[in-house]
């Protein structure tokens, strides 16, 4: 992946670090557009019926390997909020990222999925967030955050007060979001190699995948939802030869 061609499809971006390519064929989640037809939409997406390290993925047999901290070093920087019809993204302006076993990877967006992509041990939860991130190669790196039905989540309140209802709206937040009020006060993670989750379902993706969830209330979630019109989850991907490690 070129690192030029990587941040033209971060802002096009609309899933788990989703890559979009110039003049791809149409893609959605329903219908002949819909994910198990995705590899024969385009030939860019094969990979989306091919590949054998595809996320996402029910993270089971986990591996306890002890893994270091992540350290997050964000600012409020959410500038600009957009509908690009396959999620909400919100653009993130630079200076933010997180470093992992010594590698730094910058913040680009965070998006939402209803229901969520990942499941953990089996379960599915309401809603997920990806914080996408690449380095200065290139390399994306993806948190997920999962949410869970409960109080209202602070973090969302501003954009979601002005949440672009029509796909192709996009609207500039007059004070910047934070993503770092998306994260749980447990920082504790799973991590296993992945992919984009949507066209064209790109491997080399790590992803870090956070334990512990965070509320967002059913009129929050189900907001993201009524502006959606339809779930925006691509299914549980085979794990095939892949671990999962905490």
């Amino acid at each position: 992946m070129r690192y030029k061609s990587l941040i033209l499809s971060l802002t096009m971006a609309t899933s788990g670090a989703a890559l979009a390519v110039d003049h791809a064929a149409h893609w959605g989640y329903e219908g002949a557009a819909g994910p198990e037809h995705w590899g024969e939409l385009d030939a860019n997406f094969t990979l989306c019926t091919n590949g054998k390290n595809q996320s996402p993925v029910d993270l089971t047999h986990i591996v306890d390997s002890n893994l270091p901290p992540i350290d997050f070093h964000y600012a409020p920087g959410g500038s600009d909020e957009i509908n690009n019809g396959h999620s909400i993204q919100i653009n993130y302006e630079g200076g933010s990222g997180i470093t992992v076993d010594g590698h730094a990877f910058e913040l680009k967006q965070f998006h939402f999925h209803t229901p969520s992509e990942n499941h953990i041990g089996g379960k599915e939860y309401p809603m997920e967030a990806h914080l996408v991130h690449a380095d200065a190669d290139g390399n994306l790196a993806v948190i997920a955050v999962m949410f869970e039905e409960g109080a209202d989540n602070a973090a969302l309140s501003a954009p979601w007060s002005v949440i672009p209802s029509h796909a192709d709206e996009s609207v500039h937040l007059a004070a910047k979001a934070s993503a770092e009020g998306l994260l749980p006060e447990n920082r504790d993670y799973y991590r296993f190699n992945g992919s984009l989750t949507t066209p064209p379902c790109t491997e080399g993706v790590v992803w870090l995948v956070m334990k512990e969830p965070v509320t967002a209330s059913h009129e929050q979630i189900s907001r993201f939802s009524e502006i959606m019109g339809h779930p925006n989850n691509r299914p549980i991907q085979n794990l095939n030869a892949r671990v999962v490690i905490d």
